[in-house]
């Protein structure tokens, strides 16, 4: 309880002497005016943006020893135009090489000094161009898939794709392709190149109270059966006794959102989506069901998320999906919560809440199906 009163403090101490900032670096987002590059001049062709997260984090299972530290996560990304419509876009991440995660866990015997630039690696390096209602990437970039209401039952917030990938947004649907090799990934250790090809669709529909929007995604790995485990880890997918793969994925996913512009006067999301794995005969299915109330836009504004997750061991591939939820990957069932206050103008107060059974398979004991408990508390300045 010492620990977790003194991080409250802190983060609210932190809070509020960042909420002074008065004039932040131009975020990435805010920058998207219609002057001609070839009139601008050179720094105002380069658009900065970052955060730091500092988190409180407890882990209590009850197949292993519970784990209580205190972490960061520092992001930096700038975009640089260099002709109209085509950006060269660069981020780093701390997080030495995880391909989900940029946290970092403060040390008792390791200065502070060490820790922030250390730790820091590319995680985005490639050109972004953009023609009309279609946007061309190509190199190191976050996933451009589209998750109902952040769902991360195949893919965590931070993965980024390696290779070639297109997207066609307008007010009807939305069409994303991509060839990718996640392999290329800072810390793999798989013995062979894994190709990915994906593929999706959504279709937008306004009604006359909400919006709906449905959709159907295909990933096809190429290179995972009989492969060892991307990063050391199966993340409850199954492998034999040489850690290599006993399946290949090739996942199917569909989904349903609603979105509702006021509900108690908030905005209100509720979502379910499935993934079905073609590619495995058994434990090969998993759905994601949830809701969120509010938006965290302007100060003062909260928002909180709810929902339920069911994975089954190769439903998906553990080394993209959802990092935090069951200790990261598949095999297990469970309950999150998410919130979010917007405190400062650039700073922001959230928690994480995860009660979770983790099945037989990923259990540390044999023949236990363990409870997962999981608690972040959350203090984020943006820049």
């Amino acid at each position: 309880m010492k620990k977790i009163a003194l991080s409250i403090a802190t983060m609210a101490t932190v809070s509020m002497a960042a909420s002074d900032i008065s004039h932040p670096h131009e975020r990435i987002e805010d920058t998207n005016g219609t002057t001609p590059v070839s009139e601008s001049g050179i720094f105002n062709r380069i658009h900065f943006k970052g955060d730091l997260r500092l988190r409180y984090e407890s882990i209590e299972r009850d197949d292993a020893d519970n784990k209580y530290r205190n972490r960061y996560r520092l992001r930096l990304g700038a975009k640089i135009d260099l002709i109209d419509n085509l950006q060269f876009e660069v981020g780093m991440r701390s997080g030495f090489g995880n391909p989900t995660s940029g946290n970092q866990t403060f040390l008792d015997d390791k200065p502070l000094g060490d820790y922030f630039f250390q730790s820091l690696r590319f995680n985005v390096l490639g050109f972004s161009y953009k023609s009309g209602n279609s946007t061309y990437k190509v190199g190191r970039q976050p996933y451009m898939m589209y998750r109902p209401v952040k769902s991360q039952l195949v893919w965590d917030n931070d993965v980024s794709m390696n290779g070639a990938n297109y997207q066609y947004k307008d007010d009807t649907r939305i069409i994303t392709l991509g060839i990718n090799q996640p392999t290329l990934e800072e810390n793999s250790v798989a013995e062979k190149n894994v190709n990915l090809f994906l593929a999706q669709y959504v279709h937008k529909t306004k009604l006359d109270f909400a919006k709906l929007n449905l959709g159907a995604g295909l990933y096809y790995y190429d290179g995972l059966k009989g492969n060892t485990e991307l990063f050391g880890k199966s993340k409850g997918n199954t492998v034999d006794d040489q850690g290599r793969y006993t399946n290949d994925y090739h996942l199917v996913e569909g989904f349903g959102e609603l979105q509702f512009k006021d509900v108690f006067g908030m905005p209100f999301k509720i979502a379910a989506g499935v993934v079905y794995n073609v590619a495995a005969d058994d434990n090969n299915f998993g759905y994601d069901l949830a809701f969120q109330l509010g938006k965290a836009k302007h100060v003062g504004d909260w928002q909180v998320k709810y929902s339920y997750t069911d994975l089954q061991e190769d439903a998906a591939l553990g080394a993209y999906s959802d990092s935090d939820n069951f200790g990261g990957g598949t095999a297990a069932r469970g309950h999150a919560i998410r919130a979010k206050y917007k405190f400062g103008e650039h700073v922001y107060l959230a928690g994480n809440f995860f009660f979770d059974k983790l099945y037989e398979s990923k259990s540390k004991v044999d023949g236990m199906e363990p409870d997962y408990e999981r608690v972040q508390l959350d203090c984020i300045i943006k820049f």
